[in-house]
């Protein structure tokens, strides 16, 4: 199937669903979606495309590639992209709070009960089996990915390969390889005229912008966490991957707000809460001030890239159609792919850690492959329960 063909797709000027539809699925999606931004993102396609056939292909890559260049969680900026589509601010700003709002509220509820009984130890009983599970759901949703949007393109199979094993590599997603697949791929299908003159390339640059009980609350600390959560979500790509260890270094190294062993809590709460994995922030900013900590550092974190979003659309979908356009959005989207398809590498080192989880994983992507139609809340549920009973007789024997 040729990627750019969206003959079949819905008319991008007459939409064939409500915003509340959307806002809806967004909703469920935050509160039942795990696997991470790879998952998510699939998830997405998936419904939206595949399924219901409310988002244009072209308009599901665009918001793909947007995501990818902007710095901030990748599943929230394709989130908002696509509320944008046929709804503009008003559709991209309710998509958004549907898509975050759900996992917020749990991780808020899970740092009061991590602060009130001191830890949750259960939980990495349960990530033992969610982490392993997780891995076959992301490891399907690369590999549908993959066959969708690279197929058999001989131009963007080494762009797919090349930045998987960087991503392998580094551990983390670097913004100018998919800068540079972009170009690559625009000049060599869609040449602009004063490279066909014979033209020198004097310099490819890309601009990063940044950003910019109540008296019982310490406004300096909130300050504090503002200025810095608001930072790392202006300037961090690679969405959930990357930041944990820019999160680490300034929570743990810099700041002083949490041990090694509340770190590694955080980051494990939001592994196995569904939406964005970077709501860790929200757990982080509840342990080092409540509530209000919580506020700060999620909406410090989501309104860069919300703001990172909504501000291009526009460009992109004036000339999201444009030869050019087209060929940069295809390197990008292939090289956001061949990310995708590392980072299941780099989780999988981390989650598979002996053969029950690699069982585990395995057996996930089968069902998945097997059964179409089978829920992943369900088979996170049961993978949660597994973890539950087999992690503590696997630690004790």
């Amino acid at each position: 199937m040729n990627p750019l063909d969206t003959t079949a797709a819905p008319d991008t000027d007459a939409p064939s669903y409500t915003l509340w539809q959307l806002v809806r699925y967004m909703l469920a999606l935050g509160t039942w979606g795990f696997g991470g931004p790879v998952a998510l993102a699939g998830y997405m396609y998936r419904d939206l495309v595949e399924k219901r056939r409310w988002i244009a292909d072209a308009d599901y890559k665009e918001g793909l590639a947007l995501a990818q260049l902007m710095p901030g969680p990748l599943a929230a900026q394709l989130a908002i992209y696509l509320g944008y589509v046929h709804y503009r601010f008003i559709g991209a700003s309710l998509v958004g709070v549907a898509f975050v709002l759900p996992s917020f509220f749990m991780v808020v509820v899970l740092g009061a009960a991590y602060v009130a009984y001191g830890g949750i130890g259960w939980m990495q009983s349960v990530f033992y089996g969610v982490g392993a599970a997780v891995i076959g759901i992301i490891a399907m949703s690369a590999y549908k990915l993959t066959s969708k949007s690279v197929g058999k393109d001989k131009l963007l199979w080494p762009i797919f390969l090349v930045s998987a094993a960087v991503t392998v590599a580094t551990q983390s997603e670097e913004v100018w390889l998919f800068l540079g697949a972009g170009v690559l791929v625009w000049f060599w299908r869609a040449p602009p005229a004063w490279l066909k003159r014979g033209g020198q390339l004097d310099s490819v640059a890309a601009p990063l912008a940044g950003l910019f009980a109540l008296n019982a609350i310490d406004w300096a600390r909130l300050k504090q966490i503002g200025l810095y959560f608001a930072y790392a979500g202006s300037f961090v790509f690679g969405s959930g991957l990357a930041i944990v260890p820019f999160l680490y270094g300034g929570v743990v190294k810099e700041y002083g707000w949490l041990t090694d062993r509340q770190f590694v809590d955080a980051v494990a709460v939001a592994m196995i809460t569904p939406g964005p994995v970077v709501i860790t922030t929200g757990f982080i900013g509840f342990l080092v001030s409540g509530f209000w900590g919580a506020v700060v550092a999620a909406l410090a974190t989501f309104v860069p890239c919300y703001l990172f979003t909504v501000i291009p659309a526009p460009y992109f979908k004036k000339y999201g159609k444009r030869p050019d356009v087209i060929a940069f959005v295809d390197g990008v989207t292939a090289a956001a792919i061949g990310s995708i398809a590392g980072a299941v590498i780099v989780i999988g080192q981390r989650s598979i850690t002996d053969w029950i989880t690699a069982v585990l994983a395995l057996a996930t992507a089968a069902v998945l492959w097997r059964f179409k139609k089978v829920p992943e809340p369900l088979i996170v549920v049961a993978a949660a329960a597994i973890g539950l009973i087999v992690h503590p007789l696997s630690t004790h024997s």
